[in-house]
């Protein structure tokens, strides 16, 4: 039976989102069916510095149990 993962960060934290997706993998030796990621549109408000804020990223991850 297919099943879903869903991961969120911050685009200025995808390395760190890739590391936590790669360790689940890793860990449940998960059948990777697909994968797909979205970017939410860059917000108005103004950081710091006259940045814009981070925008939100999130992963999709359909899988296959190993056991399965």
């Amino acid at each position: 039976m297919r099943k879903v993962k869903i991961f969120k960060s911050v685009e200025d934290e995808l390395s760190r989102l890739e590391s936590d997706i790669n360790a689940w993998v890793d860990s449940s030796k998960a059948h990777i069916v697909s994968i797909t990621g979205n970017i939410a549109p860059q917000s108005n408000q103004v950081a710091g510095d006259g940045a814009f804020s981070a925008s939100d990223v999130l992963i999709i991850v359909v899988y296959e149990e190993a056991n399965a």
